[in-house]
């Protein structure tokens, strides 16, 4: 290649400002799509390390905000602090709940269940939020259910957990309740927002695990893989909510919703390369059901713009 070719590259990247913002989003959700492999290397209770995520995700992050000295704009809306620690509980109680779910019936079922809080939240937006629900959503929403449907079926097949089943579902509903909570809270976004969720987050997950469980310290301490809870903590909680939030205000709102499915799909595919998870064609079947029809209603913004 040329020095002219190089610069002409150059000039294209630097006339697309979507181009790094785009890659770095793309780089957290397979960050995000790992956080199972994750934690089936750490030995303890589910609960107990999303308490530890939480903490230290938030740590993390508190550290970047005083090191980037972000301006915090909490205080000139604190009437919006309520929705935020609502989605904070609903944060620490979904994860709490999607990581007894991977114990229960794997990380690519439990993802895939996970995922449909989206499509939970399109379903409810006419009447939260005044919404029109287009037939192209609405087609969309019966493709989802139809994928979850062979989901189940794929499950039973393979005498999967029903409680596992309950946990992922449960799950899903809360990943709906904290997209709703957040949608009340406009004003307090980005690192700052996410901060403060992990942060009640983490209270919550640690007062209901004092109140049910108590203070458990495992057997054998030495077991418990620290290095894979400090990497959950810090790396896949930290650093990639560090490069997934700053993102949502540079690239276009389709690109964020479209690009989003990438998680649940390498989800997917990490646990069956990785951990051995079985590919039926059930699961494949409900797979491209549950990310494509999710995926068509998410267009259907896009295409009545482009009509109007």
């Amino acid at each position: 290649m040329t020095t002219a070719d190089n610069k002409s590259t150059n000039n294209k990247s630097a006339g697309n400002p979507t181009v790094r913002p785009t890659i770095a989003y793309l780089v957290a959700l397979l960050i995000c799509g790992s956080n199972g492999i994750v934690a089936s290397c750490v030995n303890l209770p589910s609960y107990q390390i999303v308490f530890f995520r939480m903490i230290l995700g938030m740590l993390f992050l508190f550290g970047l905000l005083g090191i980037t000295r972000t301006r915090l704009s909490c205080k000139r809306h604190p009437e919006q602090l309520k929705y935020l620690a609502g989605a904070g509980i609903a944060l620490g109680l979904q994860w709490a709940l999607l990581f007894a779910a991977y114990r229960h019936i794997g990380i690519g079922v439990a993802t895939l269940e996970y995922y449909c809080g989206p499509v939970i939240v399109m379903a409810l937006s006419p009447f939260l939020f005044h919404e029109t629900l287009t037939r192209r959503k609405v087609i969309g929403f019966l493709i989802v259910l139809a994928g979850m449907v062979l989901i189940v079926s794929y499950s039973v097949g393979e005498n999967l957990s029903i409680t596992g089943l309950i946990y992922g579902a449960l799950a899903a509903v809360l990943y709906a309740a904290m997209i709703v909570l957040n949608r009340y809270a406009p004003d307090i976004e980005g690192l700052e927002g996410t901060t403060m969720q992990l942060a009640v987050g983490a209270g919550a997950v640690g007062i209901i695990t004092l109140l049910v469980h108590g203070i458990e310290i495992p057997a054998d301490i030495h077991a418990v893989n620290w290095g894979a809870l400090l990497i959950l903590g810090l790396f896949n909680t930290g650093v990639g909510s560090g490069l997934y939030f700053p993102q949502l205000t540079k690239i276009p709102v389709q690109r964020v919703a479209v690009f989003g499915y990438l998680e649940p799909l390498s989800a997917v595919l990490f646990s069956s390369l990785l951990l051995g998870e079985p590919l039926g064609i059930l699961k494949i079947a409900g797979a491209f059901c549950i990310i494509g029809g999710a995926l068509f209603a998410e267009t259907a913004r896009s295409e009545i713009a482009r009509t109007s």
